[in-house]
């Protein structure tokens, strides 16, 4: 449908439009908004606002979403667009909407279709690009709308802003985007192996306006098992559909279309606003969120293309970005800067990056800052030795291999990492005691070392099954012995892998250092389950397999086959 078209149309149903126009806040209302903003370290307020509740939206299908419209008493200063699936109530209007029309910002908080009040079937990230440019369509057209908008939000709040821009109307003049992936298909399936954390999510959303807030929160506690028994089943998409009860039919298609390329994700791959966003962009990301990689690409490519990007990262989980302190600072500042043209301070630094280890905020001109590659080369135990083998900075010396097996009977847990939950990094060292492992340990260092980037191991593997996965992690060892994840990589391979080549698996990026005294580790192992579905060993597809076979594994060290780990470390 021509976008004049669908513009005439919503003039033509804005008389059916149902409004309620909420008074001025009240006196507990204020006084939660001002001790907010001021823990947030805002500015104060500038005026009171209303709320107009339950507008809704036309859509070019003829579906009305819902929306709510924060609007300032008193004179603008810019129009802010957020739009979600997870309601519009106070836990994410307050940080959201209500901090910033306070401030002089019009806020249309617009949820997503199928959820809160909004018409049609949700099928998460399948209808966000029309349904975006619909929303920004009618905002247009309204009377108080300031001539330029900008949008703001976390995670699914952020893929919609990923959405909008893979064509960006000509009025955005800005955006705030937290943890927000921009290609969902390549982080479920990017590694060849598909990440099961999205059940739960699943589970949660079906649910979410079932029970209530108070309901939800006492199920999700109780949720857990039965995710994660849905999650051992077998095969995996029946395991999840007696689940799910046919509420959330996504999953199954998730699941099953393992094939990136297929039509059916075409509408939650975003890579193509990477090329077009042309506005003033500020990512936000944690150092364990998962959506990492994604949100270091994001910077990576519009910096690349001379756009104005700048770049957060905390020493947060996916949860603690959308509600750290320095996130809604930063997002005013955005804001004030590049919507309200507002005068402010000196201009940022591009990034801005908490050095963990060292417990400090750094405030770079680049990312990564300039670094050079230091290696150290695997080695097995010493002979007669039960411990773990050895990195060493040094040149090789010719060793027997290491063996381990995986067996997906039984397969190496997930302990830790970057998941969608609270737990990210945690004492891992009972991974270091499985047979399914093979740990690397370095003496204790001589120095500091800061790490800034992606390290990466390289290993002369080879498997008497051609269907396996290899997990990487890096940690770090304290003087008691206690191993504390840092980062980690995975990939999945297959029979069509080059017999000869070394594997390269690259680690998440991070910004870390390392402590004179401890020691670095490194472990390797053929899976991670749940964070990612176990390799069947047997080629079967993931989501509708059922035969399973262990496969031996085999990394060799020595002058002549080396395997190793490479660390970009700050000059």
């Amino acid at each position: 449908m021509h976008a004049d078209t669908v513009t005439a149309g919503m003039r033509h149903t804005s008389h059916r439009l149902h409004r309620r126009m909420s008074p001025g806040r009240g006196t507990w209302a204020r006084a939660l908004d001002g001790l907010v903003g001021r823990a947030s370290g805002l500015p104060p307020e500038r005026t009171d606002f209303e709320v107009q509740r339950r507008i809704q939206i036309p859509t070019r299908d003829g579906v009305f979403l819902a929306a709510d419209h924060y609007q300032p008493e008193s004179a603008a200063v810019g129009t802010i667009l957020i739009r979600g699936p997870y309601g519009r109530s106070l836990p994410l209007a307050l940080p959201l909407a209500r901090l910033f029309a306070a401030r002089g910002y019009h806020a249309l908080f617009v949820s997503s279709r199928g959820t809160f009040g909004s018409g049609g079937t949700f099928e998460p990230m399948a209808t966000e690009v029309d349904d975006g440019h619909d929303a920004v369509a009618w905002m247009l057209d309204q009377p108080w709308f300031t001539g330029s908008f900008a949008t703001i939000g976390p995670s699914y709040l952020g893929h919609t802003q990923w959405a909008i821009l893979s064509d960006p109307p000509a009025e955005m003049a800005a955006a705030v985007i937290s943890v927000g992936p921009h290609d969902f298909a390549e982080h479920v399936w990017g590694t060849g192996a598909f990440k099961l954390d999205f059940l739960g999510w699943s589970d949660g959303i079906v649910h979410q306006e079932d029970i209530g807030p108070v309901g939800a929160l006492v199920r999700a506690v109780r949720a857990g098992r039965r995710v994660r028994a849905a999650q051992e089943g077998l095969p995996l998409a029946a395991a999840a559909d007696g689940l799910l009860e046919g509420r959330a039919p996504w999953y199954r298609d998730w699941v099953t279309r393992a094939d990136t390329g297929d039509d059916f994700w075409l509408p939650m791959r975003h890579g193509a606003a990477l090329e077009r966003a042309d506005i003033p962009v500020l990512l936000i990301g944690g150092w364990r969120d998962l959506f990492l990689e994604q949100t270091v690409e994001q910077y990576d490519r519009l910096h690349d293309r001379g756009t104005d990007v700048a770049l957060t990262v905390g020493p947060w989980n996916h949860y603690q970005a959308g509600a750290a302190r320095i996130v809604t600072r930063e997002t005013f500042a955005w804001l004030e800067q590049h919507l309200a043209d507002h005068p402010g301070p000196p201009e940022r630094h591009r990034v801005h990056a908490f050095l963990t280890g060292a417990g400090e905020w750094r405030h770079l001109e680049e990312w990564p800052p300039p670094t050079s590659p230091a290696t150290w080369y695997l080695q097995p135990a010493r002979p007669g030795s039960a411990g773990p083998g050895r990195l060493r900075p040094g040149a090789p010396t010719d060793d027997p291999p290491s063996r381990f097996t995986y067996d997906p009977a039984r397969p190496t847990p997930t302990v830790g990492g970057p998941l969608l939950s609270r737990r990210c990094r945690v004492d891992d060292t009972v991974l270091a005691g499985r047979a399914d492992v093979l740990v690397f340990d370095a003496g204790p260092l001589s120095r500091d070392l800061d790490v800034a980037g992606s390290p990466e191991a390289e290993l002369d593997h080879t498997s008497d099954n051609p269907h396996f996965d290899l997990f990487v992690r890096l940690s770090e060892v304290d003087p008691d012995g206690r191993s504390h994840n840092l980062t980690e990589g995975y990939r999945r391979f297959g029979p069509d892998r080059p017999a000869a080549s070394p594997v390269g698996i690259a680690m998440a990026p991070l910004y870390h250092r390392l402590r004179a005294g401890w020691r670095l580790r490194l472990l390797v192992a053929g899976g991670s389950f749940p964070r990612f579905d176990r390799n069947l060993g047997t080629g079967e597809p993931p989501g509708t397999g059922v035969s399973m076979r262990p496969a031996q594994h085999t990394v060799a060290h020595g002058s002549a086959r080396m395997s190793k780990l490479v660390l970009p470390v700050v000059d």
